[in-house]
């Protein structure tokens, strides 16, 4: 703790003096000085206690308000954000060159010299990524019959086998 400094005497003054501001509590006083369009602020208010940066609960208080805290949104919150912009927007979800790359290595199984016109992969991924939208929303409801929020591989597999799709390679069908 720093050492005090000491107190200076103060002088008794009237309720009302010419020139104070505010009522007596306040300890700031506006004096004239010899030029008239010149004044002076003296204040004889006195530290009678520590700052609040030397005291723990004011160091907590220093260091959030030089270091604020970032934003955070509830939980859910940005799901929720996340769920009302993608279902704004037309673009598409999969990133084109992953895609495209993913297309050929599984043509080159079939056949090694074909090549792919842009138009070609983007009907393709269109297609595709219908395709997998419509199987998460199908999933999703068979979660929420089992009383479930969260999707699990076995709504995948259902809302495929209630569409009628067979060939699910987790199947032992």
């Amino acid at each position: 703790m720093p050492p005090r400094t000491p107190r200076t005497p103060r002088t008794p003054r009237t309720p009302r003096q010419p020139g104070s501001v505010g009522g007596p509590r306040n300890r700031r006083v506006t004096r004239k000085s010899v030029a008239p369009s010149r004044r002076v602020s003296v204040s004889t208010q006195s530290p009678t206690r520590a700052p609040p940066s030397l005291t723990k609960a004011g160091s907590a208080r220093a260091a959030r308000a030089a270091n604020p805290r970032p934003h955070r949104f509830r939980p859910g919150t940005r799901a929720i954000m996340e769920i009302r912009k993608y279902q704004r927007s037309t673009n598409l979800l999969l990133r084109r060159l992953p895609f495209a790359r993913l297309v050929k290595e599984v043509t080159t199984t079939f056949h090694h010299s074909l090549r792919w016109r842009v138009d070609a992969l983007e009907a393709l991924q269109e297609a595709s990524e219908d395709f997998l939208v419509g199987v998460m929303e199908d999933a999703n409801l068979c979660a929420m019959h089992g009383k479930r929020i969260t999707i699990m591989p076995k709504d995948i597999h259902l809302a495929r086998r209630i569409r009628g799709l067979r060939n699910d390679p987790s199947s032992n069908m």
